[in-house]
Protein backbone atom coordinates (compact mmCIF):
# COMPACT_ATOMS: atom_id res chain seq x y z
CA UNK A 1 0.00 0.00 0.00
CA UNK A 2 1.56 3.31 -1.44
CA UNK A 3 1.72 6.46 2.08
CA UNK A 4 -0.37 8.76 2.23
CA UNK A 5 1.33 11.30 1.77
CA UNK A 6 2.46 9.81 -2.18
CA UNK A 7 -1.20 9.66 -2.87
CA UNK A 8 -1.70 13.38 -2.05
CA UNK A 9 1.57 14.05 -3.83
CA UNK A 10 0.53 12.62 -7.13
CA UNK A 11 -3.66 14.08 -6.30
CA UNK A 12 -5.28 14.73 -9.75
CA UNK A 13 -7.43 16.83 -7.70
CA UNK A 14 -5.33 17.95 -4.77
CA UNK A 15 -5.96 21.48 -5.86
CA UNK A 16 -9.58 21.64 -5.36
CA UNK A 17 -9.21 21.84 -1.86
CA UNK A 18 -8.16 25.47 -1.91
CA UNK A 19 -11.43 25.96 -2.95
CA UNK A 20 -12.84 25.09 0.69
CA UNK A 21 -13.37 26.76 4.12
CA UNK A 22 -12.77 23.52 6.00
CA UNK A 23 -13.88 24.36 9.68
CA UNK A 24 -10.78 24.87 11.40
CA UNK A 25 -7.80 22.00 11.91
CA UNK A 26 -10.33 19.30 11.97
CA UNK A 27 -10.75 16.24 9.52
CA UNK A 28 -14.22 16.98 8.18
CA UNK A 29 -15.69 13.60 7.11
CA UNK A 30 -19.23 14.61 7.00
CA UNK A 31 -19.65 15.74 3.64
CA UNK A 32 -22.60 13.22 3.25
CA UNK A 33 -24.51 15.39 5.97
CA UNK A 34 -23.59 18.98 5.32
CA UNK A 35 -20.82 19.99 2.64
CA UNK A 36 -18.43 22.50 3.76
CA UNK A 37 -18.89 25.96 1.93
CA UNK A 38 -16.64 26.19 -1.08
CA UNK A 39 -15.76 29.92 -2.60
CA UNK A 40 -17.42 29.51 -5.18
CA UNK A 41 -20.89 28.80 -4.08
CA UNK A 42 -19.88 31.82 -1.48
CA UNK A 43 -19.48 34.07 -4.51
CA UNK A 44 -22.34 33.21 -6.44
CA UNK A 45 -24.80 33.96 -3.26
CA UNK A 46 -22.41 37.70 -3.04
CA UNK A 47 -23.35 37.94 -6.13
CA UNK A 48 -27.08 37.33 -5.88
CA UNK A 49 -27.19 39.33 -3.23
CA UNK A 50 -25.58 42.22 -4.67
CA UNK A 51 -28.25 41.81 -7.91
CA UNK A 52 -30.87 42.63 -5.08
CA UNK A 53 -29.52 45.76 -3.39
CA UNK A 54 -29.11 47.27 -6.88
CA UNK A 55 -31.85 45.77 -8.93
CA UNK A 56 -34.52 44.64 -6.71
CA UNK A 57 -37.60 43.74 -8.97
CA UNK A 58 -35.75 43.90 -12.17
CA UNK A 59 -33.10 41.62 -10.98
CA UNK A 60 -36.64 38.63 -11.78
CA UNK A 61 -35.13 39.29 -15.60
CA UNK A 62 -31.93 37.28 -14.65
CA UNK A 63 -33.34 35.15 -12.14
CA UNK A 64 -36.07 34.01 -13.73
CA UNK A 65 -34.45 31.10 -15.81
CA UNK A 66 -31.47 30.13 -12.92
CA UNK A 67 -33.33 27.09 -11.81
CA UNK A 68 -33.57 26.28 -15.90
CA UNK A 69 -30.18 26.47 -16.21
CA UNK A 70 -29.31 24.59 -12.84
CA UNK A 71 -30.99 22.20 -14.34
CA UNK A 72 -28.85 21.73 -17.36
CA UNK A 73 -25.99 21.49 -15.49
CA UNK A 74 -26.64 18.73 -12.79
CA UNK A 75 -28.31 16.88 -15.87
CA UNK A 76 -24.71 16.53 -17.22
CA UNK A 77 -23.91 14.66 -13.32
CA UNK A 78 -26.42 12.32 -13.71
CA UNK A 79 -26.85 11.17 -17.07
CA UNK A 80 -30.07 13.32 -17.98
CA UNK A 81 -31.76 15.57 -21.28
CA UNK A 82 -31.80 18.49 -19.08
CA UNK A 83 -35.71 18.95 -19.99
CA UNK A 84 -35.94 15.34 -17.58
CA UNK A 85 -34.56 17.21 -14.61
CA UNK A 86 -35.70 20.06 -12.62
CA UNK A 87 -33.96 22.11 -9.70
CA UNK A 88 -36.82 23.18 -7.22
CA UNK A 89 -38.29 22.97 -4.00
CA UNK A 90 -36.85 19.41 -1.30
CA UNK A 91 -36.09 16.28 -1.33
CA UNK A 92 -39.25 15.22 -0.28
CA UNK A 93 -41.72 17.98 -1.61
CA UNK A 94 -40.30 16.68 -4.33
CA UNK A 95 -40.99 12.54 -3.81
CA UNK A 96 -44.48 14.17 -2.97
CA UNK A 97 -44.59 15.78 -6.28
CA UNK A 98 -43.41 12.57 -8.59
CA UNK A 99 -45.77 10.12 -6.55
CA UNK A 100 -48.56 12.66 -6.92
CA UNK A 101 -48.18 13.05 -10.22
CA UNK A 102 -47.66 9.43 -10.37
CA UNK A 103 -48.91 7.24 -8.67
CA UNK A 104 -52.50 6.20 -9.71
CA UNK A 105 -53.34 2.53 -8.03
CA UNK A 106 -56.29 0.31 -9.10
CA UNK A 107 -57.86 -2.56 -7.16
CA UNK A 108 -55.19 -4.86 -8.75
CA UNK A 109 -52.02 -2.70 -8.49
CA UNK A 110 -51.41 -0.39 -5.81
CA UNK A 111 -48.43 -1.37 -3.68
CA UNK A 112 -45.41 0.39 -3.07
CA UNK A 113 -42.00 -1.48 -2.43
CA UNK A 114 -39.46 0.52 -0.61
CA UNK A 115 -36.71 -0.70 1.66
CA UNK A 116 -36.34 -1.21 5.69
CA UNK A 117 -33.02 0.87 5.08
CA UNK A 118 -35.20 4.29 3.23
CA UNK A 119 -34.22 7.05 5.26
CA UNK A 120 -37.30 8.20 7.28
CA UNK A 121 -38.32 11.04 5.03
CA UNK A 122 -39.09 8.90 2.38
CA UNK A 123 -40.86 6.49 4.07
CA UNK A 124 -43.17 9.41 5.78
CA UNK A 125 -43.69 10.70 2.15
CA UNK A 126 -44.57 7.07 0.77
CA UNK A 127 -47.23 6.73 3.79
CA UNK A 128 -48.72 9.85 3.53
CA UNK A 129 -49.17 9.03 -0.42
CA UNK A 130 -51.27 5.61 0.26
CA UNK A 131 -53.32 7.06 3.05
CA UNK A 132 -54.38 9.83 0.66
CA UNK A 133 -55.58 7.29 -1.68
CA UNK A 134 -57.24 5.69 1.06
CA UNK A 135 -54.87 2.68 1.23
CA UNK A 136 -54.53 0.57 4.08
CA UNK A 137 -50.55 0.11 5.07
CA UNK A 138 -50.78 -3.35 5.67
CA UNK A 139 -51.95 -4.14 2.56
CA UNK A 140 -50.38 -1.79 0.48
CA UNK A 141 -47.02 -0.77 2.01
CA UNK A 142 -43.87 -3.78 1.03
CA UNK A 143 -40.99 -3.30 2.99
CA UNK A 144 -38.33 -5.33 2.10
CA UNK A 145 -35.75 -5.41 5.12
CA UNK A 146 -32.22 -5.63 5.32
CA UNK A 147 -30.40 -8.99 6.13
CA UNK A 148 -28.41 -10.11 9.45
CA UNK A 149 -25.09 -8.39 7.33
CA UNK A 150 -27.52 -5.10 7.66
CA UNK A 151 -26.74 -5.09 4.08
CA UNK A 152 -29.95 -4.97 1.22
CA UNK A 153 -30.53 -8.28 -0.76
CA UNK A 154 -31.30 -6.84 -4.41
CA UNK A 155 -32.67 -10.58 -4.78
CA UNK A 156 -34.96 -9.61 -2.14
CA UNK A 157 -35.96 -6.35 -3.71
CA UNK A 158 -36.76 -7.84 -6.80
CA UNK A 159 -39.14 -11.04 -5.78
CA UNK A 160 -40.87 -8.58 -3.55
CA UNK A 161 -42.10 -6.84 -7.09
CA UNK A 162 -45.04 -8.50 -8.15
CA UNK A 163 -48.45 -7.66 -10.43
CA UNK A 164 -49.94 -5.80 -7.29
CA UNK A 165 -46.71 -3.27 -6.88
CA UNK A 166 -47.02 0.39 -8.78
CA UNK A 167 -44.34 2.35 -7.84
CA UNK A 168 -40.81 1.10 -6.37
CA UNK A 169 -39.17 3.62 -4.07
CA UNK A 170 -35.04 2.60 -3.40
CA UNK A 171 -32.08 4.66 -2.82
CA UNK A 172 -29.20 4.56 -5.13
CA UNK A 173 -26.62 4.53 -2.45
CA UNK A 174 -28.54 3.36 0.98
CA UNK A 175 -27.47 6.27 3.68
CA UNK A 176 -27.15 3.44 6.85
CA UNK A 177 -24.72 1.50 4.77
CA UNK A 178 -23.24 2.85 2.27
CA UNK A 179 -24.64 0.45 0.18
CA UNK A 180 -24.32 0.86 -3.80
CA UNK A 181 -27.49 -0.89 -5.66
CA UNK A 182 -27.73 -2.13 -9.48
CA UNK A 183 -30.12 1.01 -10.55
CA UNK A 184 -30.53 -0.73 -13.95
CA UNK A 185 -31.16 -4.04 -13.41
CA UNK A 186 -34.12 -3.01 -10.60
CA UNK A 187 -35.40 -0.47 -13.16
CA UNK A 188 -35.87 -3.51 -15.88
CA UNK A 189 -37.18 -5.85 -13.16
CA UNK A 190 -40.07 -3.26 -11.92
CA UNK A 191 -40.98 -2.90 -15.45
CA UNK A 192 -41.01 -6.52 -16.29
CA UNK A 193 -43.59 -6.57 -13.58
CA UNK A 194 -45.44 -3.20 -14.75
CA UNK A 195 -44.05 -1.61 -12.24
CA UNK A 196 -42.81 2.18 -12.05
CA UNK A 197 -39.19 2.97 -10.48
CA UNK A 198 -37.99 5.57 -8.65
CA UNK A 199 -34.64 6.65 -7.10
CA UNK A 200 -33.50 8.41 -4.22
CA UNK A 201 -30.09 10.06 -5.46
CA UNK A 202 -29.72 12.06 -1.83
CA UNK A 203 -26.52 10.33 -0.95
CA UNK A 204 -25.13 9.83 -4.54
CA UNK A 205 -25.25 12.73 -6.75
CA UNK A 206 -22.11 14.09 -6.55
CA UNK A 207 -20.20 11.35 -5.56
CA UNK A 208 -21.30 8.04 -7.82
CA UNK A 209 -21.50 8.99 -11.38
CA UNK A 210 -25.61 8.33 -12.77
CA UNK A 211 -27.13 7.35 -15.98
CA UNK A 212 -30.55 7.95 -15.30
CA UNK A 213 -32.09 8.02 -18.72
CA UNK A 214 -29.44 5.07 -19.70
CA UNK A 215 -30.82 3.16 -16.94
CA UNK A 216 -34.34 3.95 -17.92
CA UNK A 217 -35.58 5.12 -13.84
CA UNK A 218 -39.24 6.51 -13.99
CA UNK A 219 -38.09 9.06 -11.70
CA UNK A 220 -35.85 10.38 -9.45
CA UNK A 221 -34.77 12.88 -6.41
CA UNK A 222 -32.21 14.23 -4.28
CA UNK A 223 -31.10 17.06 -2.27
CA UNK A 224 -28.02 19.79 -2.74
CA UNK A 225 -26.25 20.41 0.61
CA UNK A 226 -24.49 16.98 0.75
CA UNK A 227 -21.70 16.36 -1.76
CA UNK A 228 -22.57 19.49 -4.04
CA UNK A 229 -22.31 21.59 -1.30
CA UNK A 230 -25.12 23.79 -2.09
CA UNK A 231 -24.96 24.50 1.62
CA UNK A 232 -27.93 24.08 4.26
CA UNK A 233 -31.45 25.15 2.77
CA UNK A 234 -30.07 24.27 -0.76
CA UNK A 235 -32.83 23.99 -3.29
CA UNK A 236 -33.14 19.65 -4.18
CA UNK A 237 -33.94 18.50 -7.55
CA UNK A 238 -36.04 15.96 -9.47
CA UNK A 239 -35.91 13.79 -12.97
CA UNK A 240 -38.85 12.35 -14.83
CA UNK A 241 -38.08 9.73 -17.64
CA UNK A 242 -39.45 11.38 -20.87
CA UNK A 243 -41.99 8.41 -21.43
CA UNK A 244 -43.71 10.33 -18.55
CA UNK A 245 -43.79 13.86 -19.98
CA UNK A 246 -47.21 15.12 -20.82
CA UNK A 247 -48.38 13.75 -17.17
CA UNK A 248 -50.28 15.99 -15.59
CA UNK A 249 -48.64 17.33 -12.50
CA UNK A 250 -50.06 16.42 -9.25
CA UNK A 251 -49.25 19.70 -7.23
CA UNK A 252 -50.04 22.36 -9.79
CA UNK A 253 -47.72 25.73 -9.14
CA UNK A 254 -47.74 29.06 -10.90
CA UNK A 255 -43.69 28.04 -11.15
CA UNK A 256 -45.01 24.57 -13.51
CA UNK A 257 -46.27 27.11 -16.04
CA UNK A 258 -45.23 27.53 -19.12
CA UNK A 259 -43.42 30.79 -19.05
CA UNK A 260 -44.77 31.66 -22.34
CA UNK A 261 -48.16 31.91 -20.21
CA UNK A 262 -47.00 32.56 -17.17
CA UNK A 263 -47.68 35.96 -16.25
CA UNK A 264 -51.24 35.98 -18.10
CA UNK A 265 -52.07 35.16 -14.38
CA UNK A 266 -54.58 32.85 -15.81
CA UNK A 267 -56.66 30.27 -13.50
CA UNK A 268 -56.24 27.47 -15.97
CA UNK A 269 -52.64 25.60 -15.11
CA UNK A 270 -50.84 25.24 -18.41
CA UNK A 271 -47.93 23.00 -17.67
CA UNK A 272 -44.54 23.31 -18.99
CA UNK A 273 -43.12 20.66 -20.48
CA UNK A 274 -41.13 17.85 -19.40
CA UNK A 275 -39.82 18.05 -15.66
CA UNK A 276 -40.12 22.14 -15.53
CA UNK A 277 -43.96 21.45 -15.23
CA UNK A 278 -43.53 19.47 -11.77
CA UNK A 279 -42.10 22.81 -10.35
CA UNK A 280 -44.43 24.42 -7.41
CA UNK A 281 -43.07 27.75 -6.34
CA UNK A 282 -41.28 30.83 -7.13
CA UNK A 283 -38.18 29.80 -6.86
CA UNK A 284 -35.36 30.42 -3.51
CA UNK A 285 -32.50 32.89 -5.35
CA UNK A 286 -30.57 32.59 -2.20
CA UNK A 287 -30.48 28.73 -2.10
CA UNK A 288 -30.36 28.60 -5.92
CA UNK A 289 -27.24 30.50 -5.48
CA UNK A 290 -24.08 28.56 -3.62
CA UNK A 291 -25.30 25.70 -5.84
CA UNK A 292 -24.82 27.51 -8.72
CA UNK A 293 -21.49 28.51 -7.75
CA UNK A 294 -21.02 25.10 -6.40
CA UNK A 295 -21.61 23.25 -9.74
CA UNK A 296 -18.12 25.00 -11.07
CA UNK A 297 -15.96 22.69 -9.53
CA UNK A 298 -17.72 19.31 -10.58
CA UNK A 299 -17.54 20.46 -13.92
CA UNK A 300 -13.85 21.54 -13.45
CA UNK A 301 -13.43 17.85 -11.53
CA UNK A 302 -15.50 15.74 -13.88
CA UNK A 303 -17.55 13.10 -12.15
CA UNK A 304 -15.24 10.14 -13.28
CA UNK A 305 -11.85 11.66 -11.80
CA UNK A 306 -14.53 12.32 -8.44
CA UNK A 307 -15.49 8.88 -8.52
CA UNK A 308 -12.23 6.77 -8.71
CA UNK A 309 -10.31 8.76 -6.01
CA UNK A 310 -13.10 8.60 -3.55
CA UNK A 311 -13.62 4.66 -4.67
CA UNK A 312 -9.84 4.83 -3.67
CA UNK A 313 -9.98 6.70 -0.26
CA UNK A 314 -12.95 4.45 0.99
CA UNK A 315 -10.95 1.23 -0.40
CA UNK A 316 -8.14 2.74 2.45
CA UNK A 317 -10.45 3.33 5.06
CA UNK A 318 -12.20 0.08 4.95
CA UNK A 319 -8.29 -1.78 4.78
CA UNK A 320 -7.31 0.68 7.16
CA UNK A 321 -10.27 -0.66 9.43
CA UNK A 322 -10.20 -4.29 9.26
CA UNK A 323 -6.24 -4.06 9.97
CA UNK A 324 -5.90 -1.91 12.73
CA UNK A 325 -10.11 -1.54 14.01
CA UNK A 326 -10.98 -5.02 13.90
CA UNK A 327 -9.75 -6.63 17.24
CA UNK A 328 -11.28 -3.68 19.15
CA UNK A 329 -14.89 -5.04 17.68
CA UNK A 330 -15.55 -2.46 14.76
CA UNK A 331 -16.68 -4.06 12.14
CA UNK A 332 -17.05 -2.50 8.04
CA UNK A 333 -20.72 -2.90 7.18
CA UNK A 334 -19.74 -1.51 3.83
CA UNK A 335 -19.32 -3.45 1.08
CA UNK A 336 -15.99 -3.85 -0.09
CA UNK A 337 -16.85 -4.62 -3.81
CA UNK A 338 -16.54 -1.29 -5.16
CA UNK A 339 -19.44 -1.92 -7.33
CA UNK A 340 -21.69 -2.03 -4.58
CA UNK A 341 -20.00 0.91 -2.56
CA UNK A 342 -20.77 4.58 -2.54
CA UNK A 343 -19.18 7.90 -1.01
CA UNK A 344 -18.94 6.84 2.44
CA UNK A 345 -18.13 4.23 4.34
CA UNK A 346 -20.30 2.94 7.59
CA UNK A 347 -18.35 1.44 10.71
CA UNK A 348 -20.79 -0.14 13.77
CA UNK A 349 -19.40 -0.81 17.31
CA UNK A 350 -21.91 -0.65 20.10
CA UNK A 351 -20.48 2.09 21.39
CA UNK A 352 -21.02 4.14 17.84
CA UNK A 353 -22.23 7.26 19.47
CA UNK A 354 -19.87 7.73 22.30
CA UNK A 355 -17.18 6.90 19.54
CA UNK A 356 -18.45 9.59 17.60
CA UNK A 357 -18.39 12.15 20.60
CA UNK A 358 -14.88 11.04 20.89
CA UNK A 359 -13.91 11.25 17.49
CA UNK A 360 -15.21 15.07 17.32
CA UNK A 361 -13.16 15.87 20.72
CA UNK A 362 -10.29 15.09 18.80
CA UNK A 363 -11.26 16.78 16.12
CA UNK A 364 -12.05 14.28 13.74
CA UNK A 365 -15.86 15.22 12.46
CA UNK A 366 -17.60 12.47 11.29
CA UNK A 367 -21.25 11.34 11.55
CA UNK A 368 -23.44 8.60 13.41
CA UNK A 369 -26.57 7.14 12.68
CA UNK A 370 -28.63 4.78 15.37
CA UNK A 371 -28.17 2.57 16.85
CA UNK A 372 -24.09 2.16 16.26
CA UNK A 373 -23.11 3.35 13.31
CA UNK A 374 -20.31 6.16 12.73
CA UNK A 375 -20.74 7.37 8.90
CA UNK A 376 -17.12 8.23 7.42
CA UNK A 377 -17.18 9.80 4.05
CA UNK A 378 -13.77 11.33 2.23
CA UNK A 379 -15.11 13.86 0.04
CA UNK A 380 -12.57 13.55 -3.62
CA UNK A 381 -12.98 17.41 -3.72
CA UNK A 382 -11.28 18.77 -0.27
CA UNK A 383 -10.23 15.39 1.85
CA UNK A 384 -7.02 13.96 1.85
CA UNK A 385 -5.16 10.65 1.70
CA UNK A 386 -3.37 11.76 5.11
CA UNK A 387 -6.69 12.33 6.72
CA UNK A 388 -8.00 9.12 5.91
CA UNK A 389 -4.97 7.37 7.73
CA UNK A 390 -5.36 10.11 10.52
CA UNK A 391 -9.21 9.43 11.43
CA UNK A 392 -8.19 5.54 11.33
CA UNK A 393 -5.57 6.16 13.83
CA UNK A 394 -7.57 8.39 15.99
CA UNK A 395 -10.44 5.81 16.55
CA UNK A 396 -7.26 3.22 17.17
CA UNK A 397 -5.69 5.60 19.53
CA UNK A 398 -9.69 5.60 21.32
CA UNK A 399 -9.66 2.44 21.78
CA UNK A 400 -6.29 1.66 22.86
CA UNK A 401 -6.86 4.26 26.09
CA UNK A 402 -9.44 2.27 27.13
CA UNK A 403 -12.27 3.03 24.88
CA UNK A 404 -14.83 6.16 24.22
CA UNK A 405 -15.96 7.76 27.63
CA UNK A 406 -19.44 7.57 28.27
CA UNK A 407 -21.67 9.95 26.40
CA UNK A 408 -23.39 13.14 27.45
CA UNK A 409 -27.17 13.90 26.06
CA UNK A 410 -25.92 15.77 23.16
CA UNK A 411 -27.54 15.45 20.23
CA UNK A 412 -25.32 13.76 17.53
CA UNK A 413 -25.42 14.62 14.21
Amino acid sequence: MLSAAELDRTDPLAGFRSAFALPGNRIYLDGNSLGPCCLPAERALLRRLDQWKADAVEAWREWIDLAEQLAARVANLIGAVPQSVAIASSTTTNLHQLLTTLYHPTPARHRIVIDGSAFPSDAYAVQSQLRLHGKNLEESLVVVAPEADELLDVEKLIGAIDERVAIVVLPAVVFTTGQLLPIRRLADAAHARGALIGIDCAHSIGAVPHTLDADDVDFAFWCSYKYLNGGPGAVGGLYLNRRHFGASPGLAGWFGNRRETMFAMAHQFDPAAGAAGLQIGTPHIFSLAPLEGALELFEQAGMQRLRSKSLAMTDRLIALADERLARFGVRVITPRDPDRRGGHVTLSHPRGRELSIALRARAVVPDFRPPDRVRLAPAPLYNRFVEVDAAISAIEQIFQEGGPPDATNEVVT
